[in-house]
């Protein structure tokens, strides 16, 4: 059992952290809700979730908002996490719970890179990183969606990257840059000679996978297709089965290498894996590529949160002209 399962000693939460796990809830995703769940049952001391209701969700989601003043994105994972709780798990839907006072929204605009600081960044980008890199730009991948591609994801034919059970559960295809393929042939030759060392490990119980998935093809774990692109360097214990496996490299390296490489490229903008992705829907726009399309490549559930960067076109010297141009 995980650690932050067991420091709570709580047969409560135990349970729901095996209940989403049954349901190839990702691990991230399972800890984020039980510390929300947790939190609630702080909140209404400690009392257990079903002698609670649809009113004490309401005074907790608005505790949230005016006590401790969270985010509009916190408040709403607070409330996905009840929801689940309480119609998932418990099986008591809650019902309508809108009467809760919403935290103000607070409109963020993404950061963009221009395509200079762009290549700018890539030759600050060690060798080693420049593939992951280079697919979160040339891809638009998010950055779990990236360390969780196995070798079977990516499409040479097709020149394109399926992504499975990205954000929100959804499957999409996105665009793979053919610059990118011979490196990408390079690293599935590594994983290879990575996977034929493991095999050789009688301990070694096979790259992690979906239960259903692993019931079904049970030798499958030890397929080159389903190991990931992008390996951990060594092998590693899994916590919650207690077998040895190598697991996909830890996301947070990926956001330290690219914010080292803008302070190195002398780039003045906060940079993270997400500027990347905003940076690729941008210049798809700006290449003539119709909203739609970009939607989809995105994963975006609804085109309103894709419509986002054409603002940002809009509004830049190429789409509304200052007046100051006019004096000169």
């Amino acid at each position: 059992m995980i650690s932050f399962i067991s420091m709570y000693k709580s047969p409560f939460l135990t349970e729901i952290y095996e209940f989403m796990l049954a349901r190839g809830y990702s691990k991230r995703t399972i800890r984020t809700y039980i510390s929300w769940i947790r939190d609630f049952i702080v909140f209404n001391d400690k009392q257990h979730p079903d002698k609670l209701g649809k009113n004490e969700v309401v005074a907790y989601l608005t505790y949230l908002a005016v006590q401790r003043t969270v985010a509009p994105s916190t408040q709403s994972i607070a409330l996905n996490a009840l929801v689940f709780l309480y119609g998932k798990f418990l099986g008591m839907p809650l019902g309508d719970v809108s009467a809760f006072t919403r935290t103000k929204k607070r409109v963020k605009l993404p950061v963009v890179l221009t395509q200079d600081e762009v290549r700018r960044l890539f030759e600050h980008v060690p060798a080693f990183y420049k593939l992951p890199v280079g697919i979160l730009y040339g891809s638009g991948l998010r950055r779990m969606e990236l360390v969780r591609l196995r070798v079977q994801d990516v499409d040479l034919d097709m020149k394109q990257i399926r992504v499975w059970n990205g954000k929100g559960f959804k499957h999409r295809f996105t665009t793979l840059a053919v610059e990118l393929l011979p490196a990408i042939e390079r690293q599935i030759m590594r994983v290879k000679v990575c996977l034929a060392e493991d095999l050789e490990n009688p301990d070694y119980a096979g790259v992690w996978m979906p239960h259903a998935l692993e019931r079904k093809f049970s030798s499958a774990n030890k397929s080159l297709g389903w190991q990931y692109l992008f390996p951990a360097t060594r092998l590693s214990v899994d916590p919650h089965s207690g077998r040895l496996r190598r697991h996909h490299i830890d996301e947070s390296v990926i956001n330290k290498v690219i914010k080292k490489a803008g302070r190195d490229a002398g780039i003045g903008k906060t940079i993270s894996c997400h500027t990347l992705r905003h940076s690729f829907a941008t210049h798809l726009l700006q290449s003539g590529v119709d909203i739609r399309t970009v939607q989809q490549q995105l994963g975006h559930a609804d085109v309103k949160t894709t419509e986002i960067y054409t603002h940002i076109l809009k509004q830049g010297a190429d789409g509304v002209k200052s007046p100051l141009s006019q004096l000169f």
